[in-house]
């Protein structure tokens, strides 16, 4: 399944930018959806899971919270697991898990045990999906990586539109218990989708006739294993900022997802009414990927994807900021709309962003240590919506925090990469080596000065032949010619 040709992103392996590109693509597109709709998904259940265990809005955000954190903070886990195994196997055994926990699950007698069985063990299960996937995905795409990115990323407003819906149909013809069940079921396709991510091989070196492999000495230095974690990425400064905006930016990103249909349902709409807004959102989001990916991988706009992700999270910043003010059902709709503007933007963005700047060698690393950080943000920020809505009871105040953070992070992103990130200079050697090559090649157009004087020298001797006896002459061209035999050939004789 791994075998040998484990995925460390060797320069060797020729990018397809196509072929069975699109089928790992496709595979990307679904575990993208479950990663990311899934937790928005079981927000359809919270108000019947508020009711049964008598908990508070807090304490049912957690749900949401500790899964999209072990999303995050398994994020080094899955590195090292990727490194060692591939992605194939990984992501087999992580599709086991995510359908397990929401089967244990459905037989939860405790908000604790929903923690521990959706929270952490489906999260974990997930998490050995969508890392891999896109470590893969950014293996099969090079030029054609950003319209790849946002294709992939379509995924969770697609299985939003579809999840939310169906959450809600199913909570009313089975309870949350038999809606739980079906959909650790659904999960079980991650592992059809892990089938699908074929590693590369490289190519075999071809022999020519007539020539005989050398066999190897031994002189050759060995080739270093791979790192299962490498921590250098910290040392490239485009990566610290990137992480710092990231871990802010996720504070208060997923908010106003999770809480948008609770807010509905407070200001007195039905349930199937308030679960639309969901689909609405995801409908918008749906369409602004793949737009957005097309323009990021546009040549003028690719080298400055990161300041249109800042744009991105200002848009998405400054929508929070408004819907908070909302007061009816057009009013929300209408924030769904935009909402799913902005999010689309940066969840086509954000990955593309990432991948630009650190590489495709050091990427498997890279994505689990940003996940790790932004874990921490994850647990703070939903938690403290909840915490915040309890105390206020006025989603107003949710949803003003969550615009802020963003806002903030926009803003940290695009004027330190303005501060810190410049654009490298010529190394002196090599200035140095096109003002040689330059003068080299001006002094080899000036005509030598000093071909007059050899000119008016073969006059001369002519001259001096002429008024020589002819039986001179002669004995002196036999001599020449002999001594022009004993010269060897050379390009510059030849000149």
């Amino acid at each position: 399944m791994g075998g040998e040709a484990l995925d460390d992103g060797n320069s060797e392996v020729k990018t397809p930018d196509g072929g069975w590109g699109w089928a790992v693509l496709f595979g990307c597109f679904v575990i993208t959806g479950f990663s990311y709709a899934f937790p928005k998904a079981l927000s359809v259940f919270f108000e019947e899971l508020i009711r049964e265990f008598k908990v508070g809005y807090s304490d049912t955000a957690w749900i949401s919270s500790i899964l999209l954190a072990m999303l995050y903070a398994t994020g080094p886990l899955c590195s090292i697991l990727v490194n060692r195994f591939g992605c194939r196997p990984v992501m087999l055994v992580g599709g086991l898990f995510a359908s397990l926990g929401m089967v244990l699950a459905s037989f939860a007698t405790s908000i604790i045990h929903i923690y521990l069985c959706t929270g952490v063990i489906t999260g974990l299960g997930l998490a050995l999906n969508f890392q891999p996937s896109l470590i893969m995905l950014n293996q099969y795409f090079s030029e054609k990586r950003p319209l790849a990115n946002g294709l992939a990323a379509a995924g969770s407003p697609v299985a939003l539109c579809c999840l939310s819906p169906l959450g809600q149909v199913l909570q009313y013809e089975y309870g949350w218990r038999g809606g739980f069940l079906i959909l650790g079921g659904m999960l079980l396709n991650c592992c059809a989708c892990g089938a699908l991510m074929r590693p590369l091989v490289k190519p075999k070196k071809s022999e020519t006739p007539g020539i005989k492999n050398t066999p190897d000495d031994g002189n050759k230095k060995a080739k270093p294993k791979p790192k299962l974690l490498d921590f250098s990425v910290f040392r490239d400064p485009g990566f610290v900022i990137y992480t710092v905006a990231a871990s802010i930016m996720v504070l208060g990103l997923f908010v106003p997802p999770v809480f948008v249909v609770s807010y509905a349902k407070e200001l007195g709409n039905e349930d199937t009414k308030s679960a639309l807004l969901l689909t609405i959102l995801g409908f918008t989001d749906m369409f602004t990927r793949p737009t957005c990916g097309i323009i990021a991988g546009h040549q003028w706009v690719r080298p400055r994807c990161v300041y249109l992700f800042s744009i991105a999270l200002i848009l998405n910043g400054t929508t929070d900021l408004v819907g908070s003010l909302s007061k009816d059902y057009t009013s929300l709709v209408v924030f769904c709309i935009f909402f799913g503007i902005s999010y689309g933007m940066v969840g086509a963005l954000q990955f593309e962003v990432l991948m630009t700047v650190v590489g495709t060698e050091k990427l498997s690393s890279a994505i689990g240590l940003v996940f790790l950080l932004e874990a921490i943000a994850v647990l703070v920020g939903l938690p403290s919506a909840g915490l915040l809505l309890d105390s206020t009871e006025k989603y107003t105040f949710v949803f003003l925090l969550a615009g802020i953070e963003v806002v903030v992070s926009a803003f940290v992103l695009a004027i330190c990469n303005l501060l810190f990130i410049k654009k490298k200079p010529e190394a002196p050697e090599t200035a140095t080596q096109n003002g040689e090559t330059v003068q080299a090649k001006n002094h080899s157009r000036t005509p030598p000065t000093e071909e007059p004087h050899k000119a008016d020298g073969n006059s001369e001797k002519r001259s001096e032949n002429i008024m020589k006896d002819p039986k001179e002459v002669e004995t002196d061209l036999k001599d020449k010619d002999e001594q022009n035999k004993n010269i060897t050939c050379s390009p510059e004789t030849e000149l």
